[in-house]
């Protein structure tokens, strides 16, 4: 999916929302336990009941690779439910992958050729080598860490250099020497507020995955003032506050009443910027 595409589907769906597929099964309603897939009849209900609302999914593969090849199963079953069933949808590999050339190379063709997913979180500490090997791929994109909404962020993401330029800044100003805002996006918290100027201000174009509004208490209000660009340039992710909404027989309407929420504050500040 190119930007010109996932632009056109902000602005028709009036949402910028993921949906973190974050599904562990010891949270899900006990009743799908007696499933022969859990994991995956939960994923398909809450796809259905949300795909209206939002204008991508976002899989965290920890909550799938802790089940062994089952969950792996689970994972497979779900990517090929959205791609045959909502294709409009962008689908985000949470995987924070990132090692040496040829080893990055086998994490892309995994994740963009076999599983056929869009995008791929990257970590950049290995730096440009660790990086490009998923930029080969036309019409992917990889999501680069740069500021996380985990309490441990500051450790090493502040760090300054003499030049008092900050880790998370060099991480954004070196990696465009690598792609573009055609291929790249960077992951940016929701906790972080006005420090999202500083963002906009080395990337002004291009996309920003943000996790953290919901069960990790980031405002979407701010996200969008400090955040939103013309084109809105918001992809915000929200997991456990839509999964598990509910957790009986209507834990998927409840889970599309909670979208559907957040789907009209989205759609309030796209038209307050002019977007739609």
């Amino acid at each position: 999916m190119n930007k010109g595409e996932l632009l056109m589907n902000i602005k028709r769906k009036k949402s910028f929302l993921c949906v973190g597929l974050d599904t562990d099964i010891k949270k899900i309603p006990q009743h799908l336990l007696k499933e022969d897939d859990p994991v995956f009849t939960f994923n398909k209900a809450i796809i259905d009941a949300t795909a209206n609302y939002c204008i991508a999914y976002k899989p965290n593969l920890a909550f799938y690779e802790s089940g062994g090849l089952k969950g792996w199963m689970s994972l497979e079953k779900t990517v090929k439910y959205i791609r045959s069933n909502y294709p409009d949808q962008f689908l985000i590999a949470d995987a924070k992958r990132g090692d040496i050339g040829n080893t990055s190379a086998m994490y892309a063709r995994t994740f963009f050729e076999e599983m056929d997913f869009d995008s791929l979180t990257v970590a950049p500490y290995m730096g440009e080598d660790s990086v490009t090997p998923f930029l080969n791929y036309e019409g992917k994109w990889v999501i680069l860490l740069a500021l996380t909404s985990n309490k441990g962020f500051c450790d090493f993401q502040l760090t300054e250099d003499s030049k008092k330029e900050r880790l998370f800044e060099k991480v954004l100003r070196v990696s465009q020497k690598w792609g573009s805002d055609e291929n790249m996006m960077y992951v940016v918290g929701a906790t972080q507020g006005k420090i999202f100027e500083d963002i906009r201000n080395i990337a002004p174009d291009h996309f920003l995955l943000v996790p953290g509004i919901g069960a990790q208490g980031g405002s979407l209000e701010d996200v969008c003032r400090y955040g939103m660009n013309d084109v809105c340039g918001l992809i915000v992710n929200s997991s456990r506050a839509i999964l598990y909404a509910g957790n009986m027989e209507d834990y998927a309407a409840k889970a599309g009443k909670e979208a559907h929420s957040v789907r009209e504050e989205m759609a309030y500040h796209l038209s307050i910027k002019g977007i739609i």
